[in-house]
């Protein structure tokens, strides 16, 4: 028979340290665990199932935790921290606006000034000017927007969500179902000889807990991404997709001036054809009411089919040093919850990519029209954006972050192609008539060849005339039947059945 505790919240069996620890730990569900114990008569003797004793600070120290429960206490609560915060939403929402506002910061920020915001306007002005002559689409309409980098993360944090969401509610649900099929599988004794009880019920409280730290995890990724974002973009569009929930364009000064300092190129020049680049974008996006949901829906195709490498996990997990808050971090970030990629998803990416690079070709190419006739420095700075890209710019980092896509500079460049060669072709109108509809959209096959997009295209519409000559054919030959005055006889004119007339 168990001895009472000394203390009411003492629980028999469990060092008055280590109690303290597994509050810390649990939280809420500190109580139910240790109830569980005392009600098995407490961890007896801390001894194991061959009756060894147990010392807590050994199993610790093999776990590579410190083995003073104060200084493991301290590793906790960082972790606690970390993503206590969050819920059981799938991004901790509160962990990624601080990151992002950190990182924003990081090299200063200062408040966009009236001089700034008076050269964005008009730079933005100009640019709708230019592009009337270069598309047929119109201006997107809405607000301009001059941020600082900070007003930047704020304003699209909102817009993050429907990005980042399906992603981590798809690799919490996998890491879930892994976990469950692991607790339906757990057999044998216990090591605690049944002291620690139902082991299914620990692994399922696990589940819940992996929740939280995948939501941590999620956040930091998308906080540092936006957070990194805010101190490289020009407006809201950089990334190719609308980071605005309406229409309107945005300039972001202190990026545009930082990029003009390593140019051979006047500030001002530069500053209108980043406006270009922006409004034409806008026009897209604002004029394409499919696209947004396209793209958003290729990143939604591709989390549903999200399952999780166990092995990955596991040997993430061993290298973890739980001690090091910024060694800790960085294992979260790189790949604890690294999904395997199956076949529907790199279709689903595959989609996405080509649908990224379509956008980004026909920008480079309006922008390109726009700017000609204005700006003398167009093919430097045109050349210098797509070597940007191909370095591997804010766009490239925020993709292979968040939906392991290798955005290939090379796709960009022969949608550019492409666009032109429609435009050569029929002229701005065939190159807009082409988003219509989301059928009408090149496909990798165009962007591997853009030269032979036409010849595609018409046999396309000989193989659909085909099939509607034989169609109008049969249904022209029923049309005639109806049509020549003759009715079933069993059938009188109003084409209803005659009742048998014996």
């Amino acid at each position: 028979m168990s001895m009472p505790p000394d203390r009411p919240d003492e629980q028999p069996g469990v060092p008055p340290q280590w109690e303290a620890l597994l509050r810390q730990m649990l939280g809420d569900d500190a109580d139910t665990v240790l109830r569980e114990i005392a009600e098995r008569g407490g961890l007896p003797g801390m001894t194991d199932a061959q009756g060894n004793p147990v010392d807590l600070a050994q199993m610790a120290a093999a776990a590579g935790l410190p083995a003073d429960p104060a200084a493991l206490g301290q590793v906790f609560g960082r972790v606690q921290r970390m993503f206590a915060a969050g819920g059981d939403e799938p991004v901790n929402w509160e962990i990624a606006h601080d990151l992002a506002r950190q990182a924003a910061v990081a090299e200063g920020d200062p408040s966009v000034n009236a001089v700034q915001r008076r050269e964005a306007g008009e730079a933005l002005h100009v640019a709708e000017l230019w592009l009337d002559q270069a598309t047929e689409l119109p201006a997107a309409g809405g607000p301009v927007r001059v941020w600082s980098r900070s007003e930047w993360v704020e304003s699209t944090m909102p817009v993050w969500r429907s990005l980042a969401e399906p992603i981590a509610e798809s690799v919490a649900d996998a890491l879930a179902t892994v976990l469950a099929g692991q607790a339906d599988d757990v057999t044998g004794p216990d090591p605690f000889g049944g002291a620690m009880g139902d082991m299914s019920g620990l692994i399922a409280g696990a589940s819940q807990m992996m929740r939280k730290v995948g939501g941590a995890v999620f956040g930091m990724q998308v906080g540092q991404a936006a957070g990194t974002l805010a101190r490289d973009v020009f407006g809201a569009t950089d990334i190719g997709l609308p980071l605005l929930a309406g229409p309107g364009t945005a300039l972001v000064p202190r990026n545009v001036a930082a990029f003009a300092e390593g140019l051979d190129v006047p500030v001002d020049e530069v500053r209108l054809f980043l406006a270009l680049r922006e409004a034409a974008h806008a026009r897209l996006f604002a004029h394409v009411s499919w696209l947004r949901g396209h793209l958003l829906g290729a990143v939604d195709a591709y989390a549903r089919g999200i399952i999780i490498d166990m092995e990955t996990l596991e040997e993430s997990v061993r290298s973890i040093d739980p001690s090091d808050p910024a060694a800790l971090q960085e294992a979260l970030s790189g790949g604890v919850f690294a999904p395997q990629t199956t076949p529907a998803q790199q279709a689903a990416l595959a989609r996405l990519e080509t649908a990224l690079a379509l956008v980004e070709g026909w920008v480079d190419e309006v922008t390109a029209a726009a700017a000609e006739p204005h700006l003398p420095h167009t093919p430097a700075l045109r050349e210098m954006l797509r070597r940007r890209r191909a370095a591997g710019g804010p766009a490239e980092d925020t993709f292979a972050t968040l939906v392991g896509l290798e955005l290939r500079p090379r796709r960009s460049r022969d949608a550019a192609r492409l666009w032109a060669q429609i435009t050569a072709d029929g002229g701005p109108a065939a190159r807009e008539a082409v988003w219509d509809h989301p059928d009408l959209m090149p496909t990798a096959e165009d962007l591997d060849d853009p030269s032979g997009y036409a010849r595609r295209r018409a046999e396309d519409r000989t193989d659909h005339a085909d099939v509607d000559r034989a169609l109008a054919e049969i249904f022209g030959e029923s049309g005639s039947e109806s049509e020549s005055g003759t009715t079933s006889r069993d059938e009188d004119e109003t084409g209803e059945q005659k009742p048998d007339q014996g």
